[in-house]
Parts: C-alpha cells; sequence; structure tokens
C-alpha cells in the first residue's frame, strides 16, 4: 500500500441497492463505483483471506449479492453488510481506496482464479 492511500479519508459513501454498488468519494479527489460482487469476493474477512495467503478462498457464485447497509467502525473503516448473511469484513478507508485504484486488475485475476478452480460468478 502506497503512502498517500494511508491518509486518504471519505467524503461521501453511498449505498446503491438498486444499482449494487457502493460510490465512495475522497478526500484525495479519487471517486469510485464498487460493485457489491467485487467488495464481497475481495473482502477483507478471514473467511474469504484467510490468516495467511496459502488460506485465502476465491469466493464464487456473487454475482447477485447485494449490499444491505454500511455500518461505521470506529473513525477508520466501515462494515459492509451483504444479502447473502456475510457481515464480517470490516473495509477500512485505505483499503476501499486500493480496491478502487486496483479494479481492473484485481477483477481480472479474481476471474481467472474462479475459471481455474472451476467456480462461477452464478449462484
Amino acid at each position: 500500500m502506497d503512502d498517500s492511500a494511508k491518509k486518504v479519508w471519505p467524503r461521501a459513501l453511498t449505498v446503491s441497492r438498486a444499482e449494487r454498488l457502493l460510490r465512495v468519494d475522497f478526500d484525495d479527489s479519487a471517486s469510485f463505483e464498487l460493485p457489491a460482487e467485487y467488495l464481497r469476493t475481495q473482502s477483507p474477512s478471514a473467511e474469504v483471506q484467510g490468516h495467511s495467503e496459502a488460506q485465502r478462498q476465491t469466493v464464487g457464485g456473487k454475482r447477485l449479492v447485494a449490499i444491505t447497509g454500511a455500518e461505521p467502525v470506529g473513525n477508520y473503516a466501515v462494515r459492509l453488510l451483504f444479502d447473502d448473511g456475510h457481515s464480517t469484513g470490516i473495509f477500512t478507508w485505505a483499503y476501499l481506496h486500493e480496491l478502487g485504484r486496483e479494479r481492473e486488475k484485481r477483477w481480472r485475476d479474481y476471474l481467472q482464479e474462479l475459471s481455474a478452480k472451476g467456480l462461477r460468478r452464478d449462484p
């Protein structure tokens, strides 16, 4: 993570259930629209990330997942609630900024992992 991401602060955070998106505007003028499926599959939770790289899970079947809520965690993060019951990922502002900046590469890598493991995006 670069130094600029450590210092970002959100100016606005909006959940669009209809569009299945989280919109985040940061104080460094960056603005991202992050799909619920992307956020769910990149969740920082132990369920997805494990406790080491070797334990990281590739989560399939989340094409239709939606964000049902967002709860502040202190002044440094947000807990996203998904309609599949997942609610343990705490997304720091820096991690959301990183997900926005790296979206194309991360999504491409995710789709390759799905394919390699015989998983699908559809439930």
